[in-house]
């Protein structure tokens, strides 16, 4: 399975062939808390990195999802839609809690990304 990469912003980024999978972190769900809404982007949309994409809403706030790349939106996880399965974020976010796909339009732009180790390490630094 390909490694997880992480942005500062405290999103993950799995390839998955030609695309990309992007969800939540393990940390910035914890954070949040209980996930009641996501608002999910409009498959086709194409995203700039660090470009607001989505929001999550939370039983303690509304959080703001930014790309970690750069590209379009080819697929979003639609299970997220109800109440019920956005939750989904919080029992298993590296997973089933994945949030959108994204085409990238700069491959290079995952280098800039952080590997497991090096999120753990900006994590402690605070």
């Amino acid at each position: 399975m390909p490694e997880i990469r992480y942005s500062r912003d405290h999103t993950w980024v799995r390839e998955d062939g030609d695309r990309v999978r992007v969800g939540m972190s393990e940390f910035a769900q914890e954070e949040l808390g209980e996930i009641a809404f996501v608002e999910l982007p409009a498959e086709g949309r194409s995203v700039n990195r660090g470009a607001p994409v989505c929001s999550i809403d939370s039983l303690k706030s509304t959080s703001e999802i930014y790309a970690p790349i750069s590209g379009t939106v080819v697929e979003v996880n639609r299970e997220l839609a109800t109440e019920e399965h956005c939750r989904l974020i919080n029992s298993d976010p590296l997973g089933k809690g994945w949030l959108f796909a994204l085409e990238p339009s700069d491959p290079g732009e995952l280098g800039d990304l952080l590997s497991s180790s090096e999120y753990e390490r900006y994590l402690k630094e605070g």
